[in-house]
């Protein structure tokens, strides 16, 4: 699996996921010397002030260089940048599934524990270990404090980087892993649930509660830890992620957050046959237009994009989890869509905050936020069908 961005607490998120990570940063990040050794040398007082001795610091810089390669990773990750439907052709495959499904075998007594103690699901722990590193065998090779220097020392956001810089040296300090161990993606995060320093000072869980967690050779670690983190980010226990459904004729896609006995007033019903889940709240998400698959996603999808905020991501998590779970969807068959640019998404999006409509960021992301503005658009401009989804047709209208 290549190394990307897109693992928990990497760079490029859209989050405030970074409120949750442990950064232990005390002080003003120090100046950016022209000089590494200078710069990491400048570290030490934010260290030190974590707790980590001056022979842990000395040791674990000792002949450290910096990597510049990371510096020129691209700064678009996939998952924001193509259609879901083309993003889940390319995470959600057949083989990938029967890996799953034989994983889940494998994994059976730690999952069956993991569940018990977190309430989540197992399908859902062992989806996200594939979609992080392959089911825990492609965990990355790059030096983490090298890779997580250069990016305080060069990188677009220093603080964050420094923060996680301070966690590893604390991870050593209590020895939690070896100096050995501290190795990653290009973009600091390790192991195999692919968690940055904070990440696992956090939410890593050893299997037996003895001893610090082994994300990185101990698969039963990995799958206690996942479910820790979305234990600890909010999973509800019972409450499925994504639902597909089917919309009754008529419907007008005037809302897209209800709760679910609304939903089913409003004659909405499961696309399997079942029933929708007896509570809870629902939002609509048409991630190819009205004319693909219909799906609800309630509270636990919101969970799984606080391992990744990215819709697609997210999306990626849950049907893959469905599937090792044997549950065939989407049944519903995916439209041709061709998604916009990151430049035609910036415009929407800059539109969309001159009309009133938008307060996010400018990122040329599409997620929750820039649906429910373009939906609002719809309704206002009395264009149907309302769903939310950004086209070069909507792009036209705003721009009219």
């Amino acid at each position: 699996m290549t190394q990307k961005a897109s693992t928990l607490f990497a760079p490029n998120r859209r989050r405030a996921l970074y409120g949750l990570a442990a950064t232990l940063v005390v002080g003003a990040a120090p100046a950016r010397a022209a000089d590494f050794a200078e710069f990491i040398e400048g570290l030490w007082p934010s260290a030190q002030a974590a707790g980590v001795s001056r022979a842990t610091f000395d040791a674990a810089v000792s002949g450290l260089a910096p990597e510049p390669g990371v510096l020129s990773k691209p700064k678009a990750q996939a998952e924001f940048t193509i259609s879901i439907p083309a993003y889940l052709a390319s995470t959600v495959t057949n083989s990938r599934v029967a890996r799953g499904q034989s994983t889940a075998a494998a994994l059976a007594g730690p999952l069956g524990r993991a569940t018990a103690r977190h309430g989540v699901p197992g399908e859902i722990i062992v989806a996200i270990l594939g979609v992080e590193s392959n089911f825990g065998v492609a965990t990355g090779g790059a030096d983490v404090l090298a890779v997580l220097a250069t990016l305080a020392w060069k990188g677009h956001r220093a603080e964050t980087f420094i923060g996680e810089f301070v966690d590893a040296l604390v991870m050593l300090e209590k020895g939690y892993a070896t100096r050995g161990q501290l190795r990653g993606s290009w973009a600091g995060a390790m192991g195999q649930p692919q968690f940055m320093p904070s990440a696992y000072l956090k939410f890593a869980e050893a299997d037996d509660g003895a001893g610090a967690p082994d994300i990185w050779r101990s698969h039963a670690d990995a799958v206690a830890s996942i479910a820790n983190f979305l234990a600890k980010s909010g999973w509800v226990a019972g409450l499925p992620a994504v639902v597909e459904i089917r919309l009754p004729d008529g419907f007008d896609y005037a809302a897209f957050d209800l709760d679910l006995a609304r939903w089913r007033a409003l004659g909405v019903a499961r696309a399997d046959g079942g029933a929708l889940p007896a509570s809870g709240a629902a939002s609509l998400y048409l991630p190819a237009g009205a004319s693909g698959p219909a799906f609800l996603i309630t509270d636990n999808f919101e969970v799984i994009r606080q391992y990744n905020t990215s819709d697609a991501y997210a999306m990626s998590v849950a049907v893959l989890a469905e599937r090792i779970a044997g549950r065939d969807i989407p049944l519903a068959s995916w439209p041709r869509v061709a998604p916009l640019s990151t430049a035609d998404v910036k415009a929407m999006q800059q539109l969309l905050i001159q009309k009133g409509y938008y307060q996010g960021t400018i990122d040329g992301k599409l997620g929750r936020t820039s649906r429910n503005a373009i939906h609002a658009f719809q309704l206002a401009e009395g264009i149907q069908p309302a769903d939310g989804f950004a086209t070069k047709a909507v792009l036209a209208q705003l721009r009219r």
